[in-house]
């Protein structure tokens, strides 16, 4: 009995680390992956989760460190240098269905979208140069499963499971200044690839104390046919001779990893209705430097290459709190996390500071519903890079997530 009711309460606790994760990660994280459901000790699960993350991360004493292409939509000169609002919004959607074949086999499947990312400062700041708007979205279909075995007071657990993620995205920025009516200087990129990646790891559960520890490793994947196209007919393109001559729509070629990742779960019960968790988590951003842009064809010289400048470090996230039961319908939770900021000296992600809170209603033993939500720090600093450079304050990030959960 007193496992049931400290498991109540490790629900709420879970959904408010998913909406921290999402509200606070740096690089390209969004959702990240989470296989919790696998743990559900009901023979069947359901469960459809929400979160939208709102940062609101703000740009000052912007300068323009390239001038040869100009600065915003009205050309050299010109463009906000303060208070350019460069983040956006987003959605984080998760999807996932859990069923036990037996006594000691359990399998997931599950979509979600792990990595995401969406500037829009616009075209009219002194960084336009650098970047107008940027969009990264991606979709993951996985499927895992466990196999678990007795072991002294509790029980042991295998984990392996493989996925398949889709990457798209694109990027706008002003490449030349404005040199004639119909052409506004700005270039498109559109790149978008898929490949594979697995999962292994191992868990320890005793019940009796609603004890878990879990480790988990998720591989890089490699998105070896990464292509789409450059457009830069809106450009006008040096000739040579001290004319100009439109820029081109062609084909591009390229090559990323989006990186893999270790992580740590624990958690344990305290006492009756209290439980308290934590975990520590490493992604490999650090491969994620430059991603060199090549033209499938050279044959026209206006087909130019071009780079995505990243120059990430590793990031490291880790996560604490309690989780506790008030009756048979209703448990909440709240934890801190602290996500190092994948940024040192080049871009604005910088180390995040996160508070969440969620509760969780059972209106019956077979259906769960949460709500959580989060609000967290940005932390101030400042950015060098070869076509701008501009200072940060520390600034506001918030998210709310819902998710219902249905077990039978």
């Amino acid at each position: 009995m007193a496992h049931n009711k400290i498991k109540a309460a490790m629900t709420a606790a879970v959904v408010v680390l998913l909406s921290t994760t999402a509200a606070s990660a740096s690089g390209l994280e969004r959702g990240g992956y989470n296989i919790d459901l696998l743990f559900d000790p009901s023979t069947y699960a359901a469960e459809a989760a929400a979160t939208y993350v709102n940062p609101q991360r703000e740009l000052n004493n912007v300068v323009d460190t390239n001038l040869a292409n100009g600065v915003g939509s009205d050309g050299i000169g010109g463009g906000q240098t303060n208070g350019v609002g460069e983040t956006e919004g987003y959605w984080v959607p998760r999807i996932g269905f859990k069923a036990a074949l037996g006594d000691s086999v359990d399998c997931m499947a599950d979509y979600s979208q792990p990595w995401g990312a969406h500037t829009n400062p616009g075209a009219n700041w002194a960084g336009a140069n650098d970047n107008i708007e940027t969009k990264i979205e991606s979709d993951n279909y996985a499927a895992t499963c466990s196999y678990k075995w007795d072991a002294g007071r509790g029980q042991f657990r295998i984990i392996g499971g493989g996925f398949y993620q889709e990457v798209s995205g694109f990027k706008e920025r002003l490449v030349t200044p404005i040199l004639a009516p119909g052409f506004d200087g700005v270039g498109r990129l559109d790149l978008e690839g898929s490949g594979w990646g697995w999962r292994a790891g191992a868990a320890y559960e005793i019940p009796e104390y609603a004890f878990r520890a879990s480790l988990v490793y998720n591989s890089a994947v490699d998105l070896d046919n990464l292509g789409g196209t450059i457009d830069l007919t809106k450009v006008l393109l040096p000739n040579g001779v001290g004319g100009f001559v439109p820029g081109t729509k062609y084909d591009v070629s390229s090559f990323a990893s989006m990186p893999d990742s270790l992580e740590l779960k624990v958690q344990t019960g305290v006492a009756p209705d209290w439980l308290v968790f934590g975990s520590v988590k490493w992604t490999d951003w650090s491969q994620l430097q430059v991603v060199g842009i090549t033209p499938d064809s050279t044959l026209d010289p206006r087909n130019l290459p071009t780079s995505l400048t990243l120059l990430y470090r590793d990031g490291w996230t880790v996560s604490g709190g309690v989780g506790h039961k008030f009756n048979d319908q209703w448990s909440a939770a709240a934890s801190l996390t602290w996500d190092r900021g994948t940024s040192h000296g080049y871009g604005n992600q910088t180390d995040t500071w996160t508070l969440g809170t969620g509760v969780s209603y059972n209106p019956t033993e077979n259906v769960e519903l949460r709500l959580a939500g989060a609000i967290g720090v940005l932390t101030s600093g400042s950015s060098v890079g070869d076509e701008v450079k501009y200072d940060f304050d520390t600034d506001l990030v918030s998210a709310i997530s819902t998710s219902l959960k249905v077990k039978f």
